[in-house]
């Protein structure tokens, strides 16, 4: 945690910052949301309640609020309860081992731009994030009611089925990079794209050396993984409206639904950063290193070495959230762009289509890194 009171000081405000990030990410999301799928269906959206509807976000958190708190009569209190709660918890412990920035130096202290740094850093979010499918087998049992008990039967199935999928398609970027540290995966994504082979180095003038360009198929895979992942269409069957009403949480309202919701859009953030750590260089800003960008900064805007470095730190978290940004775009468009699968159609493609692809994809990689690298 740190070597004196005020790192340790310090590093427990940063753990408090991420998780305060990501709640008051959620409120933008749904408008961004909500005004996404109007524009892409020919429709206004909120726009009544303040400029461009943003104070809709505002009333909306009254009326959740304020709403009567009930819980049916063969409900198991206790679980019905704590789903809400504990809903959060995955996504956000996961996304707190992201690596946001280059660490700040500041005087004899060194602050990492992540909640905490750890060399297991991919096995430690797999195995976090994995725990949200007893958040939803909680609310399931919990709201002793068949609808929300199949709902939970199937996302649970549903995210077990494309866990695997998912796990294998980052080996091959294991394999390539070395490590399981995510800040190491990053730096290795600097400069310019260049690999070794059968002796001879190949680089190119103009592609940055992200791991998109080594592992295209992963990518794809890791990507289509995480919207089963986090039951988002065209993976909701958890809420298929025709058959099973809400799903999981069809008994719950108010503040308790919000909390479900912070937590499917935890998740949609956890796969936005995973998504630029792995294959889009990170933090990096394209075609620069780190080294690069800190020496034009301290030469061209300021001279103050604390200066630049927290400018520096700065520019590299601007980088990571317009990245960011355009992968949480992307999950909106494809709520309002695709149909939903039917279940045997969404079991099919995980075991079926996903398993076997990204288990060739790590056999492909393994035999490259072998025989040719």
């Amino acid at each position: 945690m740190g070597k004196d009171l005020f790192e340790i000081s310090v590093n427990g405000i940063k753990l408090i910052l991420i998780f305060l990030m990501m709640v008051q990410a959620v409120p933008i999301l749904v408008w961004l949301e909500r005004r996404g799928s109007a524009f892409i269906q020919n429709r206004f959206g909120p726009n009544r309640v303040g400029p461009l509807g943003l104070v809709q976000l505002l009333a909306d958190a009254v009326k959740f609020l304020n709403k009567e708190d009930f819980a049916p009569d063969k409900a198991v209190k206790t679980l019905f309860y704590a789903a809400p709660i504990f809903a959060l918890i995955p996504a956000t412990l996961a996304f707190c081992a992201i690596p946001m920035s280059v660490p700040l130096t500041i005087g004899e202290y060194t602050f990492r731009i992540q909640g905490y740094d750890m060399n297991i850093g991919i096995v430690f979010i797999l195995g976090v994030s994995s725990l949200a499918a007893y958040t939803i087998l909680m609310a399931g049992w919990g709201s002793g009611n068949k609808f929300s008990l199949l709902g939970a039967l199937r996302a649970s199935a549903q995210i077990i089925s494309y866990e695997l999928a998912l796990g294998l398609s980052i080996v091959g970027i294991i394999m390539l990079y070395g490590t399981f540290n995510l800040t190491e995966m990053v730096n290795a994504q600097q400069g310019l794209l260049q690999f070794t082979a059968l002796g001879h180095t190949v680089q190119t003038s103009w592609l940055p050396n992200w791991g998109i360009f080594y592992q295209p198929l992963a990518a794809i895979i890791f990507f289509a993984a995480t919207f089963a992942e986090s039951n988002r269409l065209p993976f909701d069957l958890a809420e298929g409206e025709a058959e099973l009403v809400a799903g999981f949480h069809v008994e719950y309202g108010g503040f308790k639904m919000l909390m479900f919701f912070i937590g499917e859009y935890g998740h949609m953030m956890l796969a936005s950063a995973l998504m630029v750590t792995f294959f889009f260089g990170g933090y990096l800003i394209p075609y620069a290193t780190p080294e690069t960008v800190h020496s034009w900064v301290h030469a061209t805007l300021i001279e103050s070495p604390v200066g630049a470095n927290i400018l520096t730190t700065l520019l590299h978290f601007i980088s990571f959230n317009i990245k960011f940004a355009v992968f949480l775009w992307i999950f909106i468009q494809v709520r309002w762009t695709l149909p939903r699968f039917r279940y045997d159609q969404l079991m099919d493609l995980g075991w079926k289509t996903m398993l076997p692809w990204a288990l060739g994809n790590t056999i492909a990689t393994a035999a490259v890194i072998y025989f040719v690298a």
